[in-house]
């Protein structure tokens, strides 16, 4: 089906695209689709340097599989889950209505697990705040917990506080399914669209109203362009003068497999200060016998994990200047994302690695053996950290 749209056929003489989308992961291809079937855009231009939609950070071995509402996310304010509840609800509606054979998710149960007094009255706290958005969030004890998820409680102290926001309507997502369902969609409007797959883009410029896109395949000239390529939409924004105040700490999360010992998406609450840190236990998309632990957080220095070519481009995204190496260093100098970034280091090395990680494991599920873990090869993708070169600090996902 793809090859068969790899083609120019739009764009002809000195006529320009209306909208050109670079990066055809779940992101570009939803785009793409919003356009084609709720607006009047024509001409329509998807270039994608991979040979398939969602091979980078939409693959399912790349990312957590997580429709995200901001019910059980604690790092979520109220305001922030009622703009993530909306996008997030349009795509569930999406999926019920196009996917009625789950060929590109799977719906399980999902809870946020408190364990301790803190963490236990900060989940109660929630609960009152966000009832009113999310009426089918539920707060649960002990025993509501252990029929549900046997596993959190069986081997657990029996004097531990625990307590759970929980939800049956949760959705474990294959993005390159769902970046595939978007495209056919998109086609099947009959508007303009080009797509070129395993296409590179070489350069950018603007010129006037127009931007000139420099591709090994030819120069292409839009109206509008969207750069929906994960870490290096921040290298494109710089190429025309955008984001200059800005660098890039990335980290490249890992995970762990175990046999199936949860029955549903299992969080745990966020760290204040590294609202990214804490790790989730999730049943594989379609395979409820596979449960997968994570993500760690290694600091990296590439734009895609794993490959080593993109170091160059990830320093030209912090411009090599001195504002970004103060940055960085002010931001390693604190010692709870010290620490943090040093064990997740730790977590990659045979042996030792495994058995740091299972304690960490072991706060969701407390029976978990050193022998039931397996360190997941291949799986991992990157998350950028947006860095204020300014203010010499995280901006943990604040700018637009």
């Amino acid at each position: 089906m793809l090859l068969d749209r790899d083609k120019q056929t739009v764009q002809s003489g000195n006529i320009p695209y209306e909208v050109a989308i670079i990066g055809a992961g779940i992101s570009g291809t939803a785009l793409l689709y919003s356009l084609s079937k709720y607006t009047n855009v024509e001409r329509i231009l998807l270039v994608e340097k991979e040979s398939e939609v969602g091979l980078c950070n939409s693959h399912k071995t790349m990312n957590s599989q997580t429709l995200h509402f901001g019910d059980i996310e604690t790092n979520y304010t109220l305001e922030k889950a009622q703009k993530v509840n909306r996008a997030a609800t349009l795509v569930r509606n999406y999926l019920l209505r196009n996917d009625t054979s789950q060929k590109s998710y799977s719906k399980y149960h999902k809870l946020v697990l408190g364990i301790g007094a803190e963490q236990v009255q900060e989940l109660r706290d929630r609960y009152r705040e966000f009832q009113s958005l999310f009426p089918q969030l539920k707060l649960i004890q002990k025993p509501e917990i252990e029929a549900i998820e046997p596993n959190l409680i069986k081997d657990r102290k029996p004097d531990e506080e625990i307590i759970a926001l929980y939800s049956e309507a949760g959705y474990t997502i294959d993005f390159q399914a769902l970046s595939r369902s978007f495209l056919q969609n998109s086609i099947e409007t009959q508007k303009p669209i080009d797509i070129m797959m395993s296409t590179k883009v070489k350069s950018l410029k603007r010129e006037k109203n127009l931007y000139h896109i420099q591709t090994d395949r030819g120069t292409f000239s839009a109206k509008s362009v969207a750069f929906a390529t994960g870490a290096y939409s921040l290298l494109f924004a710089k190429t025309l003068g955008y984001g200059k105040d800005y660098a890039l700490l990335n980290v490249a999360g890992n995970f762990y497999f175990s046999p199936g010992v949860l029955n549903g998406k299992v969080y745990t609450v966020q760290m204040k200060k590294i609202p990214f840190a804490a790790i989730h236990g999730d049943p594989e998309v379609h395979d409820q016998s596979l449960t997968r632990f994570g993500p760690t957080a290694k600091v990296t220095l590439l734009l895609e994990n794993r490959k080593y070519a993109t170091v160059l481009d990830y320093l030209k995204t912090a411009g090599f200047s001195i504002n970004a190496i103060i940055s960085f260093l002010n931001i390693l100098s604190d010692k709870t994302i010290f620490n943090y970034i040093l064990r997740n280091l730790i977590y990659d090395l045979p042996l030792v690695g495994k058995r740091l990680f299972l304690k960490e494991a072991r706060k969701i599920v407390p029976s978990l053996q050193l022998n039931e873990l397996e360190f997941a090869e291949g799986y991992g993708g990157i998350r950028p950290q947006i860095v204020n070169t300014k203010t010499k600090h995280l901006e943990m996902g604040k700018p637009k």
